[in-house]
């Protein structure tokens, strides 16, 4: 029987000592498959458990263990210099996710692996921001017309920066979600809320509940999943740090509301507390579920489907019909019908860049 090992070994990492050697090398799979190898190994030694595993497996985390301290480094590296090109003009940038983890120092950093750095500067500078991030080294990357006009006209970030020595890519976002979506958080509430890291002066991250709504938000209304089990134990460990503080949940659910984010509120702490067993209070999991809807029951089946290990060893019947559905379901929110049609019809008819040819011969 096919099993989601590594979703089963993060709701509770102490069942890996039950493992036997051959199962540990479908979890292995599953967690590369997933993105979530190095945090697989960073809370197996956190709770001191690696000397339970075989040595066969250890040697993998160990391994990816090393790659997560590498990428660290390297993160630490590239926000250095974006943080100069930007300070230079009297900007401040909003780390999102993976970087905003890292250098704010939550649990939800370790282990965790990501491609690509994201911020957020006001729209009203974006102009200023993107001539500087040229001048210091970062070029424009999607140079078809229609892709420009779509990031540029449509979206909420610059289509991405790709710096020409280092070859690092950096999204600049100047809102958390597209500006034809059907949902619209107020960025200006988002910068003003935002918190200083005062070991890293010039730099700045979300508030607490901003930052489990963006994460929340970026993956419910994503049209891409392949990352959503990672981004399901993100939100996990950072509503576990976070509900340490007193009137975390009281302000999560305000500012949930004040936002206009309640649905994908909902959606994260429901698969929280399915898939993790992260402890949500009742009252909050009830309050935030008022946003569920109609399509509720039917939702919770395609997501269930979806957040898993995406790895043949574990994947479900049915699994590619769900991601279909949540696929155009995520489209349907971003834009609206018209404006959908035209963008659907734009993308298959006209030819693909010579590139992306090239690369499937």
């Amino acid at each position: 029987m096919k099993q989601d090992l590594i979703r089963f070994v993060l709701e509770d990492i102490r069942r890996i000592t039950a493992l036997s050697l051959p199962e540990w090398d479908p979890l292995i799979r599953q967690a590369r498959s997933a993105n979530l190898l190095a945090r697989l190994a960073v809370l197996v030694r956190t709770a001191g458990l690696l000397e339970n595993v075989p040595v066969q497996a250890r040697r993998h985390l160990e391994s990816a263990l090393i790659l997560a301290h590498a990428q660290d480094d390297a993160v630490r590296r590239e926000v250095a210099h974006v943080q100069r090109a930007l300070n230079a003009i009297g900007v401040t940038p909003v780390l999102l996710k993976g970087a905003a983890y890292l250098m704010a120092g939550l649990p939800a950093a370790q282990g965790r692996l990501f491609s690509d750095l994201d911020i957020l500067v006001p729209q009203a500078r974006l102009a200023e921001v993107e001539a500087t991030l040229m001048l210091n080294g970062w070029a424009t990357t999607h140079h078809d017309p229609y892709d420009q006009r779509y990031y540029r006209q449509w979206m909420h970030e610059l289509p991405p920066m790709l710096h020409i020595r280092r070859m690092t890519v950096l999204d600049v976002h100047h809102a958390i979600v597209p500006t034809t979506a059907d949902l619209k958080p107020d960025s200006a509430a988002l910068f003003s809320a935002a918190q200083d890291l005062p070991d890293h002066p010039g730099l700045r991250v979300l508030a607490p509940a901003d930052m489990v709504l963006h994460s929340a938000t970026h993956l419910f209304y994503n049209e891409e999943f392949s990352h959503g089990l990672r981004d399901m134990s993100d939100l996990d460990l950072l509503l576990r740090h976070f509900s340490q503080t007193e009137d975390f949940w009281t302000d999560l659910l305000a500012r949930s509301r004040a936002l206009g984010l309640l649905r994908p509120l909902h959606y994260c702490l429901r698969y929280c507390r399915t898939l993790f067993s992260t402890p949500v209070p009742a009252p909050v999991l009830a309050a935030a579920a008022d946003a569920q809807g109609w399509s509720g029951t039917l939702i919770h089946r395609l997501w269930l489907q979806v957040l898993g290990s995406t790895h043949p060893t574990a994947r479900r019947p049915g699994t590619a019909l769900a991601t279909l559905l949540l696929y155009l379901r995520a489209h349907w929110h971003r834009m609206p019908p018209a404006l959908l049609l035209y963008h659907l019809c734009m993308k298959s008819l006209r030819p693909r860049p010579k590139a992306e040819r090239s690369a499937e011969a």
